[in-house]
């Protein structure tokens, strides 16, 4: 059993699960026969970006779960041959895998970063699992054959750290400097979001997973055509190359002060074709948004839900 030393006891105790390929950490609080939200984080962040949300969500009545991603926190592989895959679709099917594990039938999926690229993937795909999707910065489904493409150089710049990624300097980079090169990203993503040496420190202690450089590193660099991912995985790859629209009911948010690269709202509205609001929440909000503004995330979540 791994124990995570920086666990909030807001969360409840962290619980294992074996699913799929992975032991996956999670915290599980509410009703456990509740409606169930599952809550998604991103990088680099962890579970405690819910610390506040999810118990609001467990006192509506809900069951929450929110699981270490790959690469953080107290998940880990189940065998050491696994290959260590950052690869969108990846994620997908560790929540599907979980949500089996767990005996969830359908749920409320929300998240941000990583999380909300996650959710996204798994209401398209799967939406007969998903009874509605709260997506930070909207639909941020990919391919590798749109991340090959050049952006404006701006927006290029924004990406400065998945270049930096591509190249060994920066495998080794990252791992030797995870902790400040986080806390740099926390800063310039939410630049006016004034986080305590705890708070951070907090979700920190997730970095220190023996595949989280592995994981991080792949991510970006198969998104650029630079890494192989699963094979197993190509068809759910190809189908999210079409990029396909989501039909679960949703909300999409946006944070007034959000520092890191995300796309303007109006391009993605199309691209929900279910009962769909987007709101920007505003008060200097950043990237970070469910620890930001915990109560207008948890709010959009009990909003989105049909029932």
């Amino acid at each position: 059993m791994v124990e995570a030393t920086n666990h909030h006891p807001a969360l409840g105790p962290v619980r294992q699960a074996v699913a799929g390929l992975l032991n996956v950490g999670h915290a599980d609080i509410g009703p456990a026969n509740g409606r169930v939200a599952v809550l998604l984080h991103g990088w680099p962040y962890d579970i405690h970006s819910y610390l506040e949300v999810a118990p609001l969500l467990a006192a509506a009545g809900y069951r929450v779960v929110v699981p270490y991603l790959r690469g953080f926190g107290t998940t880990r592989f189940l065998s050491d041959a696994t290959l260590r895959n950052g690869e969108q679709a990846a994620l997908a099917v560790d929540v599907i895998a979980l949500m089996d594990a767990l005996e969830i039938e359908r749920a409320i999926l929300a998240g941000f970063d990583w999380g909300a690229r996650t959710a996204d993937i798994v209401a398209a795909l799967w939406p007969d699992r998903c009874r509605g999707l709260v997506s930070v910065s909207g639909y941020l489904i990919g391919s590798q054959e749109a991340g090959r493409l050049p952006l404006p150089p701006a927006a290029e710049l924004q990406w400065w750290y998945q270049y930096y990624f591509a190249t060994e300097r920066g495998r080794v980079g990252y791992d030797h400097y995870r902790r400040d090169f986080a806390k740099l990203i926390w800063r310039t993503a939410s630049p006016k979001w004034n986080f305590e040496d705890a708070t951070f420190d907090r979700s920190a202690a997730s970095f220190d997973n023996p595949d989280h450089v592995q994981i991080v590193i792949h991510n970006y660099r198969w998104r650029l055509g630079l890494a192989e991912g699963d094979p197993s995985l190509d068809d759910l790859e190809r189908q999210l190359a079409e990029a396909p629209v989501i039909t679960v009911p949703t909300i999409t948010l946006e944070g007034d002060a959000n520092g890191a690269p995300h796309p303007d709202p109006s391009s993605y509205a199309g691209k929900f074709s279910g009962p769909y609001a987007h709101r920007t929440i505003k008060g200097g909000v950043g990237h970070n948004l469910p620890q930001e503004a915990p109560e207008a995330f948890a709010d959009a979540v009990l909003e989105v839900d049909p029932s």
